[in-house]
């Protein structure tokens, strides 16, 4: 093999950018459990269900408004939509950060959403444009690295912060990140617009995608608050499949549709979205319900669980750059195996091994190094698989598709975690439930593994 062509200055700098703002939009999906209780104590009058939505709203904001930023980013320049999506996040987490009331701060959640949406899609398709296409999937493993960190290490720095500067700090920290990140982009990066974008775009798919994938996730989200079988649950659930099944049936026919179905052609592109969603659902199952069970059942604090959870996604950090090297000589492949493959045996170890003593080598320890190798070798490389047949004129609108589709896989992940495992009344009933949960999380890694095996198409193919 010829030798791999050196990422370049710019793209070092894109790469840069894009990792610092990735991260500083993920971790916002997970840092904000732990400033829960302050802002609960904060806004006693509110009601549980409504300050839920301080989570929710921005959870589905962001996953209901991907494709549209997508589509911007290719329409209108992806470094403009990059800066926009920037400066709207930092007005959105100043105005949470001075938040007055529970409504004032579940709107501003709304706006940070807005931000994270636009930029997401656009840094990645300015990575994809700045680096040279044979070093593609090192660019994507870094950048996949600092998403997967900071959905890991979410509690843990959520933790430190409002212990040492309250609720708002986890909120403020990201205004004078994002406001850096708008002056460097403006310096660092090269305008970058897709090519044959079609002026116009379908109208009604707009709020048919938005809606849709909102309502979906919506019921996925509130699905254990409200039963799974209540009335608001599957109307829910059902308004989001008919409109999205409207959406489908109209970008099928559409000259202009705001996704281009073409791309499920890519065999690349469909076999990795469907190993993403096992992926998902096995590993944010596992990440959300742990803490929990570790507080419960050995009574330890948030801040020493999120400590001792921290080493498996810190490893995940380390190595994906390494494996983004190897998938630029060997493919995604292989990667992704060793993925399914580690996951499966990290869950089977907790299964055999967790018990109501603390035992953390064996118990957390040896599991969690599995777990890291399973997401370094799997949340950039998942995203590297997908975009690897994508044409440079869809960088942007593929990655808002794929990322959407992380984003409900996510959303089912932690509603199966939440489902399966209940309200235990005792330690014996939890470890026993976890236990179930584990085995299922193993079984979605096992797919993986045998989905990417089987059906992904190898590098010289």
């Amino acid at each position: 093999m010829s030798e791999l062509p050196p990422v370049g200055r710019r793209g070092w700098q894109a790469i840069t950018i894009a990792s610092v703002a990735v991260f500083m939009v993920s971790v916002e999906i997970t840092i904000i459990s732990l400033a829960f209780p302050e802002i609960r104590a904060r806004f006693p009058e509110t009601s549980e269900s409504t300050l839920s939505w301080v989570i929710t709203a921005y959870n589905i904001g962001v996953a209901s408004l991907l494709l549209i930023g997508g589509w911007l980013a290719d329409r209108y320049g992806r470094r403009r939509a990059f800066t926009v999506g920037l400066a709207i996040f930092a007005f959105g987490s100043l105005l949470a950060g001075t938040a007055q009331s529970s409504q004032w701060l579940i709107a501003a959640r709304v706006v940070q959403s807005v931000g994270g949406a636009l930029q997401y899609p656009a840094g990645l398709a300015l990575l994809l444009a700045a680096v040279p296409p044979l070093r593609h999937q090192l660019a994507i493993g870094i950048w996949g690295a600092t998403g997967a960190l900071a959905a890991a290490t979410g509690p843990t720095l959520g933790g430190l912060l409002v212990e040492g500067f309250g609720w708002r700090a986890v909120f403020l920290i990201n205004v004078p990140i994002a406001i850096g990140g708008v002056l460097l982009a403006r310096h660092w990066l090269e305008r970058s617009v897709a090519e044959d974008v079609v002026t116009g775009v379908d109208i009604i798919s707009v709020p048919l995608a938005s809606i849709g994938v909102g309502a979906m996730i919506l019921g996925i989200v509130q699905g254990e608050h409200w039963g799974w079988l209540a009335g608001k649950t599957v109307g829910t659930f059902v308004t989001g499949v008919v409109l999205v099944a409207i959406f489908v049936v109209r970008s099928r026919t559409h000259p202009a549709p705001l996704f281009d179905l073409e791309l499920l052609r890519l065999r690349s592109f469909s076999v990795a979205n469907l190993a993403t969603l096992f992926f998902a659902v096995a590993f944010f199952s596992w990440l959300v319900t742990l803490p929990s069970l570790i507080q419960n059942v050995w009574g330890w604090s948030v801040l020493k669980t999120g400590f001792a959870i921290a080493p498996g996604p810190f490893l995940a950090f380390l190595i994906a750059p390494v494996v983004g090297r190897i998938a630029d000589q060997k493919g995604n492949r292989p990667m992704l195996i060793i993925s399914g493959v580690a996951g499966t045996v990290a869950l089977l170890l907790l299964r055999a091994n967790f018990g109501a003593e603390p035992s953390y080598v064996t118990d957390i320890l040896l599991p969690g190094f599995f777990m890291g190798i399973a997401a370094g070798t799997g949340f950039s490389q998942l995203v590297g698989g997908a975009m690897r047949d994508v044409p440079p004129h869809r960088y942007a609108m593929a990655g808002a598709g794929r990322t959407t589709l992380f984003q409900l896989s996510v959303a089912v992940g932690i509603a199966v975690g939440i489902a399966v495992v209940g309200r235990p009344e005792s330690a014996a009933a939890a470890l026993d439930s976890y236990g179930q949960l584990w085995l299922v999380g193993a079984t979605c890694f096992a797919l993986m593994a045998c989905s990417i095996a089987v059906l992904y198409p190898r590098l010289d193919k």
